[in-house]
């Protein structure tokens, strides 16, 4: 009797009603969606429900119900459509997109010359071409990314950032990808490199390896060091700037964004600010964001050159008595091998701020270093402008600078002589320091 029972009350999918089908349908990736298509025609026809796929066009594709009425067709449809066109994407789509959206957005108002020189997106034939034409293949993010945007025009300021301080300028322009493999390296040291960035001042490029090549990681990016300690000039040192286009991507995307990049004059500056840099003496307070310039350093020889930004702010609840000029400055200099160095000097880079409530004075410099990490604190001296015999310290928080992650070639010979070309060339450096 019970199993007669059992067998009259035998539950069947098709019987179901539709909501909890539907609840449990809304659980699935796109993928075992369209595998239940094919279980019963039941299944069949709940699978291409419009807001299962609304969901799962606005996770895999980013799209919006203006999209989706600009279309003229169903969520199913759309989505097969965006998947027809970058389904090998799919994992890489949405970040990149996402990333996109969020630079120009923040951009849009405070740099509209880079907006304005962006590139529109590459077509799946024209990044066919390229990898048929330097014999290599793209890393997947990297197309998913040019179908998205096709880098920039070269114009300045570029969008990968820029640095300016004394006589040295530079800005990095995020190349397309026909310069990029116009520029695609073969020689000794440097094969099977693709340029990212350019920057016309110094010719200074980021590239990304692909193929594990010459101490390479494969599609890390990097930029070229000379050793000028090595008998053979295609020895090539790498400071390591992503171990992926995605990373590498994403990453600078996000320090834009979060302000951890400051915007002056309308660009990027890659100075980087530490939260608890920071220190308040009284109404005063100063803060540090630093930045390291690979272009001007080297691995062989050790010589690791940094600039620091310093900002110096009177409260603006600060009485008028509180007026004051700065009159020196003091450095406390100790390098990752335990060495200390103590420096002093009038004025910061040769001027002597004079502070009164809500007054902001910003400085940019720079020194050089012989171990790859290193911090700087001190202190400034200033006196009141009503009365000149009141003299006080002020405190620059310890900041500390340390160069990214480097990696030297396979095989490199020393020459002596190298050695001391190059540190003649270090000791001749004409930029102001500290």
């Amino acid at each position: 009797t019970l199993t007669m029972a059992a067998a009259t009350s035998e539950l069947r999918v098709d019987h179901l009603p539709s909501d909890p089908l539907l609840h449990i349908l809304s659980f699935l990736d796109f993928r075992d969606l369209v595998h239940c298509s094919y279980v019963s025609r039941r299944l069949n026809e709940l699978s291409k429900h419009n807001p299962l796929w609304r969901a799962l066009c606005s996770k895999h594709w980013l799209l919006s119900d203006v999209d989706r009425l600009q279309s003229g067709v169903s969520w199913f449809c759309l989505f097969k459509q965006y998947y027809r066109d970058l389904g090998r994407y799919i994992q890489f789509y949405p970040v990149l997109k996402r990333a996109w959206e969020q630079l120009k957005s923040f951009l849009q108002q405070r740099c509209p010359r880079m907006i304005a020189s962006l590139k529109e997106g590459a077509t799946e034939v024209e990044l066919n071409d390229i990898e048929a034409q330097i014999g290599c293949r793209l890393p997947d993010d990297y197309r998913c990314s040019y179908r998205i945007h096709n880098g920039q025009k070269l114009v300045i300021p570029g969008l990968m950032g820029s640095m300016s301080l004394s006589n040295h300028y530079r800005s990095e322009v995020l190349l397309d990808v026909e310069t990029a493999a116009g520029g695609f390296q073969q020689r000794k040291g440097m094969r099977r490199c693709l340029p990212l960035t350019f920057c016309f001042h110094t010719g200074l490029s980021q590239y990304m390896a692909l193929e594990p090549a010459e101490g390479r990681r494969m599609f890390e990016s990097f930029y070229p060091c000379p050793d000028q300690t090595a008998q053979d000039p295609s020895a090539i040192d790498m400071f390591i700037t992503g171990s992926c286009f995605l990373e590498w991507f994403t990453t600078y995307v996000h320090n834009v964004v979060t302000g951890e990049y400051p915007i002056i004059r309308d660009q990027i500056f890659r100075y980087v600010h530490d939260k608890g840099c920071v220190a308040t003496t009284g109404d005063i307070t100063v803060s540090v964001s630093t930045s390291f310039l690979p272009e001007l350093s080297s691995v062989h020889p050790p010589h690791f050159f940094f600039t620091y930004r310093i900002r110096i702010e009177m409260s603006s609840s600060a009485s008028p008595e509180a007026a004051c000029q700065l009159d020196s400055r003091y450095w406390k200099i100790t390098t990752s091998d335990g060495n200390v160095e103590e420096v002093q000097g009038p004025g910061v880079v040769g001027e002597f701020p004079v502070m009164t409530p809500g007054k902001v004075h910003e400085y940019a410099s720079c020194t050089t270093f012989s171990t790859p990490s290193e911090y700087m604190e001190g202190h400034y001296t200033f006196h009141r402008l009503a009365n000149k015999e009141e003299v006080f310290h002020v405190a620059i928080p310890r900041f500390h600078m340390v160069c990214p992650p480097f990696r030297e070639p396979v095989v490199r010979t020393v020459n002596p002589a190298f050695i001391l070309v190059a540190l003649m060339t270090t000791l001749s450096s004409d930029i102001e320091f500290m």
